[in-house]
């Protein structure tokens, strides 16, 4: 009666490790492409008496064609007024223009800044290298 002997169950865990590992490196990846860009696709002036400002609660950008944008979103200037309107006058503003912008579209901007009512205005810059 040797053959209907019960073996004693088993739990192998070297696959369940390689299971594990798979399984956080695929989330990982997937967590990594669910992260939305948020670089600026342009060349920031240089300024040597730039500070450190608090953090913004909106960044504009403006490139050298003189397209606004809010979080990758084009927008025309009473877009961006009422935009900045809607989120109130205390609101931390940075534009982030080119290097090449217009001074007229950056003026525009930042009139459009002034209507909506936001006082906090500052300009992205970049540093020299030392």
């Amino acid at each position: 009666m040797r053959y209907f002997q019960r073996r004693k169950a088993r739990i192998e865990i070297v696959p369940m490790i390689d299971i594990m590992f798979f399984l956080l490196v695929f989330f990982i990846m997937v967590t990594l492409n669910m992260i939305p860009a948020t670089g600026i696709d342009s060349r920031l002036p240089v300024s040597t008496s730039a500070e450190r400002l608090e953090s913004p609660q909106v960044v504009i950008s403006l490139d050298a064609a003189g397209i606004i944008s809010v979080e990758q979103q084009p927008l025309a200037l009473p877009q961006l007024t009422a935009l900045l309107r809607e989120r109130g006058a205390e609101t931390r503003v940075v534009i982030a223009g080119a290097e090449a912008a217009a001074v007229g579209d950056l003026i525009a901007v930042m009139d459009a800044c002034r209507a909506a009512g936001v006082t906090r205005i500052g300009m992205a810059t970049r540093t020299l290298p030392p």
